[in-house]
């Protein structure tokens, strides 16, 4: 699964998952049983991965969406994907996580109208996500916003991409999230 661009598509003729579905190494092909454990935690170590956190910060989304009201397992997608690196890439002015995550952090984003270089600052509803006014950032985006007019916009986030403009609308559903991931395994790995 390719866990790294949300996206621009990245199954080229290239791609290491086209060519080889199984793990790199001599002894890869030999079949192995899972733990039950192993199960929870490749979950939980896919969701990391995705969004581009670390344990401890992970830990910490964790802990908030157990406080939250409600189903732990979606309050948890709905924290990772209100973080502002993913609502960029939702929003389809970055290409993937890592880049998003690089133009937060040089500033070239405000967040009503306040520059923000926090890229896990989490985005309420009616928070307005703007483009800073630099020749060579609106280029950048410009070509982002290009390859990705193709993509799926969640109704939680409404994009104007003349203005280079982003307005959080609402909070994102479980069906907002756009990978295929078990959030009932993560609690449960997490609870432990």
């Amino acid at each position: 699964m390719d866990l790294f661009r949300r996206g621009a598509s990245s199954a080229g003729k290239d791609s290491p998952l086209k060519r080889r579905d199984y793990p790199p190494g001599v002894h890869a092909q030999r079949r192995s049983k899972v733990s039950d454990f192993g199960v929870r935690l490749r979950e939980k170590q896919k969701l990391k991965r995705i969004y581009g956190v670390r344990e401890r910060q992970f830990m910490n989304l964790f802990a908030k969406a157990q406080r939250m009201k409600g189903n732990t397992g979606e309050n948890l997608l709905n924290l990772m994907e209100r973080r502002l690196d993913a609502t960029v890439v939702t929003a389809g002015f970055a290409l993937s996580i890592p880049q998003a995550r690089q133009l937060v952090v040089h500033g070239h984003f405000r967040v009503n109208g306040q520059r923000v270089n926090v890229p896990s600052y989490l985005v309420r509803p009616g928070d307005v996500i703007t483009l800073r006014e630099k020749d060579a950032t609106k280029k950048i985006v410009e070509t982002n916003v290009e390859l990705n007019t193709g993509t799926h916009v969640p109704p939680w986030v409404e994009v104007d991409n003349k203005a280079f403009e982003a307005k959080v609308t609402g909070l994102p559903k479980r069906e907002d999230f756009p990978y295929p991931i078990v959030e009932q395994l993560i609690v449960e790995c997490c609870s432990r």
